[in-house]
């Protein structure tokens, strides 16, 4: 049993228990600090993952646990999520009633979490992963408990949270019942039948329904625009990057590791889960009036997009989905860090609030618009060439079934139509004529920082994809796709 691979995990969790203490003694004014400290210390236990290697799978706990190139992969990414989410913890600390060190200590819980889905090789430690990220957000998204619309995110999240645990914790049930295991590799003599039981099927379906709702794909996608509205703005980010990274790569561990036959075999349900889901996160996003709202549609529409690559079943499309997911967190962190410093007075999130944002602050204007162009999918921003990957790896599968060019088609629509909404925020910040706020905006030294870190991320995977492809390339090659 090789535990000293989960010590990216055991350090994480240490710094939120050591975060926990600290926030005993040290002084309410100055408990906004412990924001930097947890900021240095996912710093240095993100650079130690670059001492690990992946190229060659290895095992702990009785191999529930796996260290492979996709969770290293996908430990990186949720430690750089975290790392922009906690800066954005920090502008937002003074709007916390109190409790800012157990907020910062959540974030890291969930991290956790996350990172253990990542290395998941049983449902049992999918089961465990999934419920800590839950948990945790069940208070994260409440933890503003002076605010209505905050406590509102938190019911809803809560109750349809713990209907999708419930399916999520039967379908395994089924799952063992049918497969006599909770390994992602059953062996054994009826191994190869397990595609033909109808137990198996149930239960994996039970799976896919939990994991749906962490992804927000149709039709669990119900609770993502009232959760995203109402929740605390890092909350929300955390949400969007880091909860919805955790799902997929459970979701692609699940059907290509675990039940690859069973996957071939329901190849139409998702795509037709893929259109439904990007028909209604896009056409959803048009009338909507507030930015976080808006972009709790534009989320359900990106797991449209990235449910391209599943529905494709190909490594193309799987190493599509990592790269659309790493422009995905820059265009993301840049847009919600914009919001938190934007409505520092209020966290609505109003259209409105961004009028003028030009001439508060030039800076903030041009990050946000570039996130809404890249969101967009406009080039030479990371959103173009990812959608790029991902309707390129659907072409090449219409080669042999021409239903493919209508999910493109639908694809194609969807991105069209985003263009009116993301080019509306733009509008909001330089043309609207209605101003509530003219004060200038101060952006303290790391969160410039952060900023510039989110452009040069969003510039670089558009203009120079092929590092990152390659890294996704490399990644994708432990679900043994074609």
């Amino acid at each position: 049993m090789n535990a000293l691979l989960t010590l990216p995990e055991i350090a994480v969790v240490a710094l939120g228990l050591g975060l926990l203490l600290l926030d005993l003694w040290t002084p309410p004014d100055q408990k906004r600090q412990l924001g930097y400290i947890a900021v240095a210390g996912l710093g240095l236990i993100l650079a130690a993952t670059f001492t690990l290697h992946g190229s060659n799978p290895q095992y702990a706990f009785g191999q529930i646990y796996v260290m492979d190139g996709l969770a290293l992969f996908f430990k990186r990414f949720f430690l750089l999520g975290a790392l922009f989410v906690l800066v954005m913890s920090t502008d937002f600390a003074d709007r916390f009633p109190a409790g800012i060190g157990e907020y910062y200590a959540l974030i890291l819980f969930a991290l956790a979490g996350m990172m253990w889905a990542a290395s998941a090789n049983d449902y049992s430690l999918l089961f465990v992963a999934i419920e800590l990220i839950t948990i945790s957000f069940y208070v994260l998204n409440s933890f503003r408990r002076n605010q209505a619309d905050s406590l509102e995110a938190g019911a809803k999240y809560l109750i349809l949270g713990a209907l999708a645990s419930a399916f999520l914790v039967y379908g395994i049930a089924f799952v063992y019942g049918g497969s006599g295991t909770l390994s992602f590799h059953p062996t054994g003599p009826n191994s190869t039948d397990l595609s033909l039981s109808p137990i198996f099927q149930l239960g994996l379906a039970m799976v896919l329904v939990g994991l749906g709702f962490k992804i927000a794909a149709f039709p669990f996608q119900i609770w993502a625009p009232d959760v995203y509205q109402g929740s605390p703005t890092p909350t929300t980010a955390f949400l969007a990057i880091g909860s919805k990274a955790a799902g997929f790569v459970l979701l692609l561990r699940v059907l290509f590791s675990a039940a690859p036959d069973v996957a071939t075999h329901w190849r139409p349900w998702w795509m037709a889960v893929c259109a439904i889901t990007i028909l209604y996160g896009n056409l959803g996003a048009v009338p909507q009036r507030n930015v976080k709202r808006l972009l709790g549609y534009s989320s359900i529409a990106h797991a449209g997009y990235m449910l391209l690559g599943v529905a494709a079943m190909s490594a193309a499309g799987a190493a599509a989905i990592l790269y659309y997911l790493g422009g995905y967190l820059f265009t993301l962190a840049a847009a919600f860090t914009v919001i938190c410093l934007a409505f520092r007075k209020s966290d609505t999130g109003d259209l409105a609030g961004l009028a003028g944002l030009h001439h508060r602050s030039p800076f903030l204007a041009a990050t946000l618009t570039l996130a809404m162009v890249s969101l967009a999918g406009i080039p030479p921003l990371a959103g173009f060439f990812g959608k790029f990957l991902l309707l390129k790896a659907v072409v090449q599968r219409g080669i042999t079934n021409p239903a493919y060019y209508w999910l493109v088609a639908v694809a194609l629509f969807g991105i069209v139509v985003s263009l009116y909404f993301y080019l509306n925020v733009v509008r909001a910040i330089y043309w609207s004529k209605t101003r509530t706020e003219t004060a200038p905006i101060e952006i303290p030294r790391l969160t410039r920082f952060s900023l510039y870190g989110c452009i040069a991320g969003m510039l670089y995977l558009g203009l120079l994809p092929n590092t990152f492809l390659n890294w996704a390339q490399e990644a994708v090659k432990a679900l043994h796709l074609n």
